[in-house]
């Protein structure tokens, strides 16, 4: 049987930083330096979810949107098979239709799915997982050059 030594994920530390940019700076100064990068990781760490609400949902915003989308894709197909067409006014025929069977195909599904939730969400938002904390790891062989690099790249401002 033999014995293993439990190392963390990416090596050792060697930098901590409040901001993914700023790690990444840090990261990019090992670089300038001429250390061999492909030894560093960055982990966030403290993760969380944050979401910001952008905006009331309305019927009128629901519609418009299907609408929208199922227009380009209905644009997108009648293009296609404007391809195929005889003449001009084929082609153009083809295009409108496709464009006139998406927007109420995508009309029909937004206001399917809307109506779905029974106003539960009433509100549209993005969200993103950002970290608290971002850590540069390092592999243990190299850990000692990066630190004193880091040293020097923190005295720099």
């Amino acid at each position: 049987m033999s014995a293993s030594v439990s190392m963390p994920l990416g090596g050792v530390q060697v930098g901590s930083y409040d901001s993914y940019e700023q790690a990444q700076a840090a990261v990019d100064y090992l670089s300038d330096e001429r250390f061999p990068v492909e030894n560093v990781t960055i982990i966030g760490s403290d993760l969380k979810q944050v979401e910001r609400v952008t905006g009331r949902l309305t019927w009128g915003r629901v519609l418009a949107a299907g609408a929208a989308g199922g227009a380009w894709w209905g644009l997108f197909v009648g293009l296609l098979l404007g391809i195929f067409a005889g003449d001009g006014s084929q082609w153009f025929g083809s295009v409108l239709t496709g464009l006139l069977i998406g927007l109420l195909f995508g009309l029909l599904f937004a206001a399917m799915g809307y109506a779905a939730t029974r106003g539960r969400r009433d509100f549209t938002s993005t969200s993103a997982i950002v970290a608290g904390r971002y850590d540069v790891m390092c592999n243990p062989a190299r850990a000692e050059d990066a630190r004193a690099l880091l040293a020097r790249f923190s005295l720099r401002g």
